[in-house]
């Protein structure tokens, strides 16, 4: 079956619309344990890494938030190989954002290699664009309806003291934050506009159809996608 790349903007439904693609499709989410896979594979150990969705680099030092402990990182890699087989110092390691990069990149290949996975942000879109059996959607809804999913998921955590125009401050805030940094960090290393049409198959909003038909429409044109590939 074919892979499916997901981009989403934040609260727009695309996190809950993989997790029912997975349940109607028998698919596996992209997770850390493919990450931890990928980083095995590097000479690296589950101890050692972390996740790093796009949406969240800013927020935290890019390296850090791959790396929990700098300084096993430092021990464990003075004497490793990256995955272009170039030979890095631990020092080098620590400013070279690009072996971070190819761990991305070989993490979300591999998944793409075990088939039957929708594979949620990092780069999906750019690393497997050149994939004829992987199917690009992009996820998308007006701000105030993203705001309205994301306030409701803050309001079981209100306290006494907040009011619901601070909870729609807050969830105004954390969506255009995390809408800035997947942009930027696809920017950044990739050189594109994830807004740009031409990189999805399809781009659904989820104000028109609802999450559970958005499923279903993605469901379809991968199958659709599988039949059309050569034998």
């Amino acid at each position: 079956m074919a892979v499916i790349t997901i981009s989403r903007q934040y609260g727009s439904g695309g996190d809950e619309i993989a997790d029912r693609l997975c349940q109607i499709m028998d698919y596996r989410a992209f997770d850390k344990h493919l990450i931890a896979r990928a980083a095995a594979e590097a000479g690296l150990t589950s101890q050692e890494i972390g996740d790093f969705p796009e949406d969240n680099y800013k927020i935290r030092g890019f390296f850090d938030r791959l790396f929990s402990r700098a300084r096993s990182v430092a021990r464990i890699m003075a004497a490793s190989q990256d995955l272009t087989n170039m030979r890095y110092s631990a020092d080098d390691l620590l400013l070279n954002e690009a072996y971070t990069l190819s761990l991305v990149r070989k993490a979300v290949e591999t998944a793409c290699s075990l088939g039957n996975m929708v594979i949620v942000g990092r780069g999906g879109q750019v690393i497997l664009k050149d994939r004829p059996d992987v199917l690009h959607v992009r996820i998308v809804a007006p701000m105030e309806d993203r705001i309205q999913h994301i306030k409701s998921q803050m309001l079981t955590d209100r306290t006494q003291d907040q009011d619901l125009v601070d909870i729609r401050r807050a969830a105004q805030d954390l969506i255009e934050s995390r809408d800035a940094a997947s942009a930027d960090y696809l920017k950044c290393y990739y050189d594109i506009d994830w807004a740009d049409p031409l990189l999805y198959h399809l781009i659904i909003n989820t104000s028109k159809v609802g999450y559970e038909l958005a499923a279903e429409l993605i469901g379809e044109a991968a199958v659709q996608l599988q039949t059309v590939q050569p034998k």
